[in-house]
């Protein structure tokens, strides 16, 4: 038995040992087929998982988004500036720049560009249309090719912003609202992702900068540190109506996400990234529940930097193009094979640094601002606008009125007989039967200023009636900016009044829901009384407007 013993024990060492020694050849030649794979021509390996810590991909995401909201920016600039700053627009930036030039001495120069920084100072001002166009044009052809390659350099992404800030700088009231600063100072920080010349998505000797990557995430943590719908969208009729639970969850949620985790970005990557998505998704949530413009998109582009190129490696084809670059880039670096630095990447470090030293300056006062018991929003404290305040209103109605014009063809406005027709506009409420619209990121701005003009009086916005008398000359630069003109084909109204609504949603499933309301409206008064050509005469001379029926005939007024 014990012989037997030895001999079977002699034998299971025997098949441990013969097991090794095959599994050893396994391995090795395992190893040779595999080095043998990775050398044969015509085959590719797949990138392994990007490491952390680079910035690479989130450049390119970055300049996508940025070009995408210059996109749209442009676009509306190119379909809405001739009728609001052209030459016979609402507020002609022509009279606007003479008046700039008057106030600066009577001369174009240093002092009337530091006022009003735009390159229209140095176009001619015979044809103001072709050039409000021009600049648009450009704007839009320079973002759909920053989009749709996601390459740009510093001249491209200057021209963009120079483009923008010309438009806003002459833009008055049409450009009075806390985006276009956002998206200078966005389109700002844009220009120091990029290299000065080189057109690519991964330029190898131009590496992100974490110092501008950290602009960008300074840059959201003010957004929501310093912010609390004028255009509702159909999702909104719903919100409204929302069980009280909803709408405290929605307050509370408010809460965190604007003034508690915007300090998580200081926190370590896993925290910043958690920022960074909530901030995504609280925007989302905004896009989907009303029309802020392209407020909340952009919002959604700083966040973006709270992500590294492992977190965004996602978004990009496994195989070749920017992720396999960055994939040889990383692996240079662990090997410690990185290029010396040239010259001109010492320079771009002084560059990043004196980014870095500039936002610290400028955000002094908006710190202060910040901590102000008399907080200002959406104010800029450049002339450039490179770092500015935020915020979407610092108090609000809590009921939504509107201002509807009205024309009519009657002789005497005072007849109880004489039938008074409404105008439509593009998107704001208006007939109670129409349905919300939907058009963010796009932007009317008329429509939005209207919704201004409801809590103020005519006085304060004069612009209204000189929508007024546009409207008894069937003007139709601003018939264009309007939905529905009830006198298309037809004489023109001999009068035009304002009336003053109070609206709110119907209630879902009640008799209004069902009879296809959308709204419940109720009068609340006049905002202004009915007006003819002939009455506005005064008025529009005092303040130096074309008189509506000399501007449609092409006279000049006596």
């Amino acid at each position: 038995m014990a012989a037997t013993a030895d001999s079977w024990e002699s034998s299971a060492r025997r098949r441990r040992v013969d097991s090794r020694k095959t599994q050893s050849k396994c391995v090795n030649s395992s190893e040779e087929h595999g080095a043998d794979s990775a050398e044969a021509p015509g085959e590719e390996r797949a990138p392994r998982g990007l490491r952390t810590g680079t910035y690479w991909l989130t450049r390119i995401v970055l300049l996508r988004c940025v070009a995408f909201i210059y996109l749209v920016a442009f676009s509306v600039a190119y379909n809405q500036n001739k009728q609001l700053i052209g030459e016979r627009g609402l507020m002609p930036c022509k009279n606007y720049l003479n008046s700039v030039k008057r106030y600066v001495g009577g001369r174009i120069g240093m002092a009337a560009f530091a006022y009003t920084p735009s390159i229209l100072w140095f176009l001619d001002w015979s044809d103001m249309d072709a050039n409000l166009d021009g600049i648009a044009l450009m704007g839009m052809a320079l973002s759909a090719f920053v989009l749709v390659t996601g390459m740009a350099n510093m001249v491209v992404m200057v021209t963009l912003w120079v483009l923008y800030h010309s438009l806003v700088s002459v833009g008055q009231l049409w450009y009075s609202f806390g985006w276009e600063s956002q998206l200078l100072e966005t389109g700002f920080l844009a220009i120091f992702l990029c290299p000065v010349w080189t057109v690519s998505q991964v330029p190898r000797r131009c590496p992100p900068s974490l110092v501008c990557i950290w602009t960008f995430r300074w840059l959201i943590v003010r957004i929501m540190l310093g912010a609390t719908q004028p255009v509702p969208n159909p999702l909104s009729y719903y919100m409204h109506r929302s069980p009280w639970w909803f709408h405290r969850l929605e307050t509370l949620s408010n809460h965190l996400v604007e003034l508690i985790f915007p300090f998580f970005t200081f926190l370590g990557r896993r925290m910043c990234m958690f920022n960074g998505a909530t901030q995504m998704l609280f925007q989302v949530v905004l896009i989907v529940s009303g029309n802020l413009s392209f407020l909340n998109w952009l919002t959604i582009v700083p966040s973006l930097a709270c992500f590294d190129d492992a977190s965004l490696a996602f978004l990009f084809y496994s195989r070749g193009g920017a992720k396999k670059a960055v994939l040889e880039i990383q692996n240079e670096d662990s090997a410690g094979r990185t290029a010396k630095p040239t010259k001109g990447m010492l320079m771009r470090r002084v560059v990043n640094i004196s980014l870095g030293l500039l936002i610290g300056c400028l955000s002094v006062p908006v710190v202060m601002n910040l901590l102000s018991s008399k907080q200002v929003m959406n104010t800029s404290f450049d002339p450039l606008r490179i770092v500015n305040t935020y915020g979407a209103f610092g108090s609000i109605t809590k009921e939504r009125t509107e201002v509807i014009f009205q024309g009519t063809l009657s002789r005497d406005p005072k007849d109880p007989q004489a039938l008074w027709e409404e105008y439509h506009f593009l998107c704001k409420p208006g007939d109670p039967h129409r349905r919300p619209c939907l058009i963010s990121p796009y932007h009317y701005r008329l429509d939005w200023l209207m919704w201004f003009a409801a809590f103020q009086t005519y006085e304060q916005s004069e612009w209204v009636i000189h929508i007024a008398g546009r409207l008894l000359s069937n003007d139709s630069a601003v018939l264009s900016l309007l939905d529905h003109n009830p006198f298309q084909g037809r004489e023109t109204p001999g009068w035009v009044r304002g009336e003053h609504f109070l609206y709110k949603f119907s209630q879902p499933g009640s008799a209004s829901a069902a009879q296809g309301k959308w709204w419940l409206r109720k009068r609340i008064g006049a905002y202004f009384p009915p007006v003819d050509l002939e009455g506005l005469r005064g008025y529009f001379k005092s303040r130096s407007w074309p008189h509506p029926h000399t501007a449609a005939s092409g006279r000049e007024e006596p």
